[in-house]
């Protein structure tokens, strides 16, 4: 039982609590728990992996696990965060940190339940180092190639893929280091659980400025935008001349689904920026089904208006990396009883 205990929990809790200490509870808890699930299965591909890369390697075992092994191992876990950056899932580098180690500690729950089941004994170190150390690792390597990717996702989307490689690169190297044994088990533990949450402390810092700062510079002006919409005064305005110019190019009805999707998208944007603002107030703001049925029409006036219409009216559409997850954050907040509840 207190190999379970130590083994265990330790990754789990340390997830909790970056979760707890999210003001802006900025990852729904489903999200949280798709994450440890890909996690999961990304520990037992790389089980199955290992195995045969290991018996076609000419490398004995101390070796591959040194090199190849972290090598499979981040690899598989850096998958499912990918796909997150890739599609704009995460909006904040806070964001990506939670999914990465939730990805990590996920890893971690089907290892060490590996290790319980066939190593039937083993000393109280051993466990410990499972649980505080590599437990935390698999999280910690995992949390810093997401936080990487997600900096430099936004500062050069036109690299794409390449911006994956910098925390690729940096995780196989701490995992690698941690697998050489430089340092006695019990003091690279002991490094984790200073270094890991002194860092954590820094990152939710900044990102906490960062919304804040995101959220002050465009509240304002979508509110006004949206106003001027609604008065119907968008005529006299330059985003009026500016589609009144496109009537040219496009058909009269697809022009005015092209005002339709920019005032659905200004609210649901203002939408999006209220729930931030209320729950790191620790408010529970009303959602309402109509945000639901927004996000639909949204999807459908996407359609009519198609890709070229879309091009055109990029300039007065909400759609850098941020203001796109926040649209996907209303999606997956919209509850069936329209109201989000506290810690989602």
């Amino acid at each position: 039982m207190l190999r379970l205990l130590l083994s265990l929990p330790p990754a789990l809790l340390f997830l909790a609590a970056l979760v707890v200490i999210d003001s802006f509870k900025l990852v729904p808890p489903r999200a949280v728990v798709r994450c440890v699930l890909a996690g999961g299965l990304a520990a037992l591909a790389s089980w199955y992996l290992n195995r045969a890369l290991l018996g076609a390697s000419v490398l004995g075992e101390p070796a591959f696990s040194r090199y190849l092994s972290p090598a499979v191992e981040e690899s598989l876990k850096a998958l499912y965060l990918v796909y997150l950056v890739r599609r704009q899932r995460v909006g904040f580098v806070v964001d990506a940190a939670i999914c990465g180690f939730a990805v990590g500690a996920g890893f971690a729950q089907v290892e060490n339940l590996y290790y319980l089941a066939s190593v039937s004994k083993g000393t109280l170190l051993l466990w410990v180092v499972r649980g505080f150390g590599t437990g935390l690792l698999h999280g910690g390597t995992t949390s810093v190639f997401a936080m990487v990717s997600k900096v430099l996702a936004d500062r050069h989307p036109s690299l794409r893929w390449l911006v994956f490689l910098p925390g690729a690169a940096g995780a196989y190297l701490v995992h690698s280091l941690f697998n050489h044994f430089i340092v006695h088990p019990l003091l690279a533990t002991s490094l984790l659980l200073v270094v890991l949450p002194l860092l954590m402390i820094a990152v939710f810092d900044r990102s906490r400025k960062a919304t804040r700062e995101w959220l002050s510079a465009g509240f304002t002006s979508d509110l006004d935008f949206l106003s001027t919409i609604l008065a119907g005064d968008v005529a006299a305005t330059r985003a009026g001349e500016y589609l009144r110019s496109l009537t040219s190019r496009f058909p009269g009805p697809v022009v005015a689904d092209m005002l339709c999707l920019i005032r659905i998208n200004l609210e649901l944007s203002l939408r999006g920026k209220g729930v931030l603002v209320a729950r790191e107030a620790g408010l529970d703001l009303p959602v309402g089904a109509d945000v639901r049925a927004n996000l639909e029409e949204l999807k459908y006036l996407e359609k009519a208006v198609g890709p070229t219409g879309l091009l055109a009216i990029g300039p007065l559409l909400k759609s850098s990396r941020r203001d796109l997850w926040h649209l996907y954050m209303l999606g997956e907040a919209g509850p069936r009883d329209g109201r989000v509840p506290l810690g989602r």
